[in-house]
C-alpha cells in the first residue's frame, strides 16, 4: 500500500520530459506553419496599404459628397 504512492503510473522523470519535451516541438512545428500559412496568405492577394490606391484621402481637403 505505501509503496504505491508516487510511481505516476511507471513513468520516470525523462519519460516525462521527453513526452512534454515532443509535446512543445509539436506544438512549435504547428504554430510555424499557421504562421508561415498566414504570411503567404497576406502576400498573395491582400491588399497592401502601400498601395496608392488604398487611401480614402484624395488630399483635395473636401468632405465627400460636396
Amino acid at each position: 500500500m505505501t509503496g504505491d504512492q508516487g510511481k505516476g503510473a511507471g513513468k520516470t522523470a525523462a519519460d516525462v520530459k521527453d513526452s512534454r519535451r515532443d509535446r512543445l516541438k509539436l506544438a512549435l512545428r504547428e504554430n510555424l506553419k499557421r504562421r508561415k500559412s498566414q504570411a503567404r496568405g497576406r502576400s498573395d492577394g491582400g491588399v497592401s496599404s502601400e498601395s496608392p490606391n488604398a487611401s480614402l484621402d484624395d488630399g483635395s481637403g473636401e468632405k465627400p459628397g460636396q
